[in-house]
């Protein structure tokens, strides 16, 4: 797995021809991120002393009282809050306790739910609301998942003006500055022969 950072992204960029506006607009739109990979996918060096921080799969611990979310899915992922990196993100997170995910595959915002269970709040494995054989909310084999710092990008970084430009041949011309902060009405464009 790799893992992105500016310096690679700027690296790639210009190893392929991409140029250094279009490479800065794109290294401006990265946001702080936290990947939850397995073991084999951990940066070499990075696998010692790691307590997990999550799992897929397996059945939820929900405290006594709270029932499997109606409808929202199969549970497909636990994160152990205490065990993310905090200085990393510019999102708030509780600080401890599990985020318990329960999603369809298919992403429909109103078929998933997330819980969160503080830490200490005692809980018990439930099992599956349709039983065993129920295939919508099938449990998964749990496999545990690390904590690695990264960065992550907008999805529509491509519609950006200096991708766009240099996808249709031209070039955005501009300082540093203007690129990063965004300030496109600044750029000029001029078409490359």
């Amino acid at each position: 797995m790799a893992f992105i950072d500016e310096r690679t992204l700027t690296g790639l960029a210009e190893e392929h021809g991409v140029p250094g506006d279009v490479a800065g607009e794109s290294a401006a739109l990265l946001r702080p991120c936290v990947h939850l990979v397995k073991c084999e996918d951990l940066p070499e060096g990075g696998r010692s002393d790691l307590r997990p921080a999550g799992r897929t799969g397996g059945l939820p611990s929900l405290p006594e009282g709270v029932e499997w979310p109606g409808g929202a899915g199969p549970f497909v992922l636990s994160v152990d809050c205490a065990a993310l990196p905090r200085d990393c993100l510019d999102i708030e997170l509780p600080s401890d306790g599990q985020l318990l995910f329960f999603t369809t595959f298919e992403y429909e915002p109103e078929n998933s739910a997330v819980l969160h269970v503080p830490a200490g709040v005692p809980g018990a494995e439930r099992p599956l609301p349709g039983g065993p054989d129920d295939a919508e909310a099938a449990a998964y084999e749990p496999r545990p998942l690390y904590a690695v710092r990264g960065l992550t990008t907008d999805h529509d970084w491509y519609s950006s003006p200096a991708a766009e430009a240099f996808e249709a041949g031209n070039l955005m011309v501009g300082t540093r500055e203007d690129i990063a902060a965004g300030r496109w009405e600044n750029l000029l464009c001029v078409q490359q022969r």
